[in-house]
């Protein structure tokens, strides 16, 4: 082997991570009154969902035993 070196031939190939591209890419389309209205509608009624199962959930979550409609077993009772 002889200790001369040669060129690499693909040199680019060692500034490709300098690289930038001049080339931009094409602007965004923007969204259309029927999609902004969609995506409106999809998240309020994702929202009213969370709120309306946080309504119905909360008497089944509380642990306050005197509540209205709270029934005795006989058992607690002692007969």
């Amino acid at each position: 082997m002889s200790g001369r070196r040669e060129p690499v031939p693909f040199a680019f190939v060692a500034e490709a991570d300098r690289f930038r591209s001049n080339v931009t890419p094409p602007p965004r389309e923007r969204a259309s009154a029927g999609q902004l209205a969609g995506r409106w509608l999809l998240g309020l009624t994702l929202v009213a969902g969370l709120v309306g199962s946080l309504v119905i959930g909360m008497p089944a979550m509380s642990s306050d035993p005197s509540g209205p409609g709270t029934q005795r077993s006989q058992a607690t009772e002692g007969r």
